[in-house]
């Protein structure tokens, strides 16, 4: 595929500051980030019989996306939707396949469960916020700023806590006393005790990311403070998980790519809701793709809202 947008994502920036646990194991360093693409097939190869030079599509790729050009299996790409745009889509996957499988795949929700969801105002955030819709959730979401508030809200929060300008608990507390049936947590050791201490009985945590550990400004990771933080993850112990009826799971997308279901159902449904206008693309920045590094400085800023792409 030649490429004509290319999402940005956190992992992005763990992998260049040399933590990404898959980039070490797939691919090692130097590598190219990105996991995400939108563009035109240029060649398929032996087998591939439903897509042709010229098509419009959009896909994962295991790294490497940072590029004119992409190489990937069949199964990682997919003919884009006529309600997206290039930049839209290649924002897409990444953000909606990981707010599907932590909520489809892990939490399973039914209707009327209280969800609480971090960062939701950010991709994946903004993506859990409208399938939680969908399922019928009450979705609370906590953003870091006030600027987030009214977008965290449009795509689905019936609750929006501003962490900034009230406690994030006291407010969690008051949004639903009893507790959540499902915590959806990026942040690492900053929120995790406290996600679980939240929990309703019976109630999941969910954790895709651990964001807090890491620096807001960019450059090299603090060693430091990745020890200290290393130590102050909750570690969760088998009797009391039994006793309080809770469950605390996680994933990486990244090591999922070869189940096909993951990337083949999954996309199946988002973009049939993509269709019916139940889903709609998070706000996308763009970014030259020579000025990747300000794409990346800003993302670390914590104060972008949706998605950030970039364009060769």
């Amino acid at each position: 595929m030649a490429t004509q947008a290319i999402g940005v994502n956190y992992a992005d920036c763990v992998i260049r500051m040399g933590l990404y646990a898959s980039a070490k194991e797939y691919v090692g360093w130097p590598i190219t980030p990105g996991f995400e693409f939108a563009g035109t097939v240029d060649a398929v190869g032996e087998g591939v019989t439903d897509l042709s030079p010229g098509d419009r599509v959009f896909g994962v790729t295991r790294f490497g996306g940072y590029a004119t050009h992409v190489v990937v299996p069949r199964h990682q790409v997919f003919a884009l939707p006529s309600k997206l745009t290039m930049e839209q889509a290649a924002g897409f996957p990444a953000v909606f396949l990981t707010a599907y499988y932590a909520l489809f795949e892990l939490a399973h929700p039914r209707p009327g469960t209280n969800v609480l969801v971090h960062s939701a105002a950010g991709g994946v955030g903004s993506a859990l916020l409208q399938l939680g819709r969908i399922a019928g959730c009450r979705m609370v979401g906590v953003v870091g700023s006030t600027h987030k508030v009214e977008a965290a809200r449009a795509l689905g929060a019936d609750v929006v806590i501003d962490k900034s300008r009230e406690d994030l608990w006291k407010a969690a507390e008051a949004a639903s006393p009893k507790g959540y049936e499902v915590v959806l947590d990026a942040n690492g050791p900053s929120t995790l005790k406290d996600s679980y201490r939240h929990l309703a009985s019976p109630g999941k945590l969910v954790i895709y990311g651990f964001h807090s550990m890491l620096p807001r400004t960019g450059g090299t990771p603090n060693y430091a403070k990745l020890a200290w933080d290393w130590l102050r993850t909750p570690r969760f112990d088998p009797l009391t998980l039994t006793n309080d009826n809770t469950s605390v799971l996680a994933f990486n997308l990244s090591y999922l790519f070869e189940q096909r279901f993951v990337l083949e159902d999954s996309m199946a449904r988002l973009l049939a809701w993509v269709e019916e206008g139940k889903v709609v693309s998070p706000k996308v920045t763009t970014f030259k793709l020579d000025d990747v590094a300000q794409a990346h400085q800003a993302l670390e800023s914590g104060t972008t809202v949706g998605k950030l792409v970039l364009v060769p």
